[in-house]
């Protein structure tokens, strides 16, 4: 599944792993894109998140000027991923476009 965002494209590879409780595919690409806009205003990037199992996933983050930020990993070891651990997740990301996108 790929989402566009008014700040690049959001790709989810294994979106059929996610628990229910995430909100699904659309919710995962929606929070990072939410995030990003508050702490990286105007910076663009194109995300791929591969979803490993219910409890993990991988993304990776390319900025609009061809970097490729450092792989991200969200494990949760005693649950499955949730919303709360989604948001966190995108928060996290956001941070390191906003770092990335100051360079």
């Amino acid at each position: 599944m790929t989402m566009p965002s008014e700040q690049g494209t959001c790709r989810i590879i294994g979106g059929a792993k996610l628990p229910a409780e995430t909100g699904g595919q659309a919710a995962l690409c929606a929070a990072i894109a939410a995030a990003a806009s508050k702490q990286a205003p105007g910076v663009a990037f194109t995300t791929e998140l591969r979803v490993l199992s219910a409890s993990s996933l991988v993304a990776t983050i390319r900025m609009k000027d061809g970097r490729t930020l450092p792989e991200q990993k969200l494990a949760v070891s005693d649950r499955k991923l949730n919303r709360a651990s989604i948001d966190r997740f995108a928060t996290a990301l956001a941070t390191l476009i906003a770092t990335a996108g100051n360079r």
